[in-house]
């Protein structure tokens, strides 16, 4: 089994983050430029934040906040979840189910490391499960 470090290796560990201090109009952006649906709200080194689509929209527009005033902080969700790098997939995935979550940022030492969403762990899932079914088509073929 695969595990978010496996993940981290093969999609790389780079992570775009704002501050809590930056406009919500200026997040959505960055999300649209980077075709990403969440960004790490970082106050220097320190996670702080996670603000995503659904914030967007729940906080934003349903309540009627100008997204060119309104800050990252007003909007952000600060109960985040994260995992280290050594959690499985699986173990991911069933923590996001529960919890209804789409992005986990992977943290070592109390540090930032990576950034893993729910495609990252079905893509990974799906490279799995090709690999088993190509093993299982040379076991049954004699090849």
């Amino acid at each position: 089994m695969q595990s978010v470090k496996d993940i981290l290796n093969s999609k790389g560990s780079e992570v775009w983050s704002v501050k809590p201090d930056d406009t919500v109009f200026n997040a959505i952006k960055m999300m649209a430029d980077k075709g990403i649906g969440a960004l790490l709200v970082m106050d220097g080194d320190k996670l702080v934040g996670i603000v995503t689509e659904r914030d967007y929209a729940r906080k934003v527009v349903l309540e009627g906040k100008s997204s060119r005033e309104a800050a990252i902080s007003e909007v952000m969700t600060t109960k985040i979840l994260c995992v280290t790098p050594e959690r499985t997939i699986d173990e991911c995935m069933a923590l996001m189910t529960d919890k209804r979550i789409r992005h986990l940022p992977v943290l070592e030492h109390k540090q930032v490391v990576g950034f893993v969403s729910i495609g990252d762990l079905v893509k990974a899932v799906i490279s799995e499960q090709k690999i088993l079914i190509d093993q299982l088509q040379h076991y049954i073929s004699g090849y």
